[in-house]
């Protein structure tokens, strides 16, 4: 419940507190004199969006502030205990708006954001005024309606949540298949691409060994030129290097026979001998393998240039066309795996479908069943509240198909919203004789008003918010009619807090607390006062709404009358 209420700064309120006790609260004051600011602020206070336009003209900022008690199983208790306080203690929640449209949001004293505020005093309040009466004219408020009245919100939920799963998964399929034919091209290429280099078989650093085997068979003839003139001149011809040495080697032996010390020298030598016939041998053996070999020589350059090929293609390297290689395999995974998950979203889809159209036709089926019940109970409600022999209907319709008939969005032939396949139109004959019509195209204000209580009364027990504020609630309705709508807004506080700005004082009569608003100019500047009415003071103004603002004895004898008669 809305405990108390403070303002600064705000329109044409200097400073204002209030206290607001359980059931009913009456506020009342002449036209102009603030009652609509009040609203305004509680508004603010609830999440509505603010104006630098509001701040008291000559102030900086305004400040508002409001504390609630809250129900132990509301968001709001269960964000307060997040936030690590006593749910017991109430929420305090702060605006100051300020005249630069730098505005701020506290919440039990933490700086916070608009979204919170949002989510955490959607369970506090409702304001029933002008805009909740122009909302009742909108057919997706009277499904919200049938739906909180048959206690079907949980399913509502599911079916919301079931549809934004699909059409996610729908949207997810769709950006598949549009990518199924590009894949298709890019799978081709790097099959293609696999294919090739797998049929060269590239060995490691093979290019570098070819192209010494090209350098070496282009020169062929020149080398094999070259071994042959090693060879004979080491071994091979008369007086080679070898024979030679052979014939020096020898002279050393007989010279060491003389001389031992020119033994070292001599082994020396014939070291050296033997060595160049082991090398002489070498070039002869590798001289064999030398050939001049045109076709072999083909190959080689057939093969290097396959090799360029590629290490154009794939990088400048077969180092590089090694990697390209790994990475076409990366990529045909991925590809095959973007296959795998088109099928999973293909599954995901056909499943979520399923659900979503179980979930649909139950909540259908539960409206269908719940329709005619409702209809009845706000015929009831407003014949007590002056509306007698009113027709109420609730017209059921489901959402024309989509185009795709295949498409999960549509069940038993009918289109699928996040609400379900139902559209509700209420539909009222207020005279008997008449055909019922679109509450929208019949209702007066006055009627609209009756139409609004009768429903918060229904909806009473089923309703989270505990209080609930009602602006304009006796807009065309007078007499005896007033007389009943007090009765049930009475009725209505014995489970909500009920505060009702009002200028018939046969409602105001009603109420366990009357706040009366006016206004006064004081140093040239106007200011709105908000003064709580006990005994005479009461009986004071209920004259004065009696009579139109000249207070007479009659007038105040007829007002302690409807007091004493009202039993609270």
């Amino acid at each position: 419940m809305l405990a108390e209420l403070s303002i600064k700064n705000f329109a044409i309120i200097d400073d204002l507190s209030v206290r607001f006790s359980e059931g009913l609260t009456a506020i009342t004051g002449e036209t102009g004199a603030g009652k609509s600011i009040l609203i305004n602020a509680v508004n603010l206070l609830l999440g509505a969006r603010a104006t630098p336009k509001m701040v008291r003209t000559g102030a900086e900022e305004a400040e508002l502030e409001a504390l609630f008690f809250v129900d132990p199983d509301s968001p709001a208790s269960r964000f307060i205990e997040e936030q690590g306080q006593d749910p017991g203690e109430g929420l305090l929640v702060r605006r100051v708006i300020s005249a630069n449209n730098r505005h701020r949001v506290y919440i039990n004293g933490r700086l916070s954001t608009m979204t919170v505020l949002g989510e955490v005093a959607s369970s506090l309040a409702s304001i029933s005024g002008q805009h909740a009466h122009q909302g009742l004219l909108k057919e997706e408020v009277h499904l919200l309606v049938l739906d909180q009245f048959a206690g079907l919100m949980p399913l509502r939920e599911r079916v919301e949540a079931l549809y934004n799963q699909t059409v996610e998964a729908m949207a997810c399929l769709k950006k598949l298949a549009d990518s199924r034919d590009q894949d298709a091209k890019e799978r081709d290429l790097l099959y293609f691409q696999k294919d090739e280099i797998e049929k060269a078989a590239i060995e490691p650093e093979e290019d570098e060994t070819l192209e010494a085997e090209k350098k070496r068979l282009r020169n062929a003839e020149m080398i094999q030129q070259t071994l042959a003139m090693a060879v004979d001149t080491l071994y091979g011809a008369d007086g080679a290097v070898v024979e030679q040495l052979g014939m020096i080697h020898k002279g050393m032996v007989q010279a060491m026979e003389a001389d031992s010390a020119l033994e070292k020298y001599s082994t020396v030598l014939e070291e050296k001998m033997f060595a160049l016939e082991d090398l002489a041998s070498d070039l002869r053996v590798y001289l064999d393998t030398v050939q001049s070999d045109d076709e072999r020589l083909e190959e080689v350059m057939d093969r290097l240039n396959l090799l360029s090929t590629l290490k154009r293609k794939y990088g400048g390297s077969l180092e590089a066309v090694e990697a390209f290689y790994r990475d076409i395999e990366k990529r045909l995974e991925r590809l095959q795996s973007q296959t795998t998950d088109t099928a999973a979203a293909r599954e995901a889809v056909k499943v979520l479908g399923e659900q979503l159209a179980t979930a649909v036709q139950e909540l259908s089926q539960n409206r269908a069943k719940a329709s005619s019940g409702f209809a009845q109970a706000v015929t009831r409600e407003l014949d007590s509240l002056g509306m007698g022999n009113t027709l109420f209907e609730v017209n059921l319709i489901f959402y024309p198909p989509p185009r795709n008939g295949d498409s999960p969005l549509c069940v038993e032939g009918h289109g699928v919203e996040d609400t379900g396949m139902d559209r509700a139109s209420f539909y009222i004959a207020p005279n008997v004789g008449e055909e019922p019509r679109p509450l929208k195209d019949i209702a007066s204000g006055g009627e609209l008003s009756r139409v609004v209580l009768a429903l918060k009364a229904i909806l009473a027990k089923t309703d989270a918010v505990k209080t609930v504020i009602f602006d304009e609630v006796d807009a065309g309705i007078g007499g005896a009619v007033a007389d009943s709508v007090g009765e049930k807004l009475l009725a209505l506080s014995v489970s909500h807090q009920v505060i009702c700005i009002t200028h018939l004082p046969q409602i105001a009569r009603f109420a366990g607390q009357h706040l009366n608003i006016t206004k006064k100019v004081s140093g040239g500047r106007t200011q709105s006062m908000l003064t709580p009415l006990d005994g005479p003071a009461r009986v004071d103004e209920i004259a004065r709404m009696l009579a139109g603002g000249n207070i007479t004895e009659t007038s105040r004898r007829h007002a302690l009358e409807m007091l004493e008669s009202t039993s609270i």
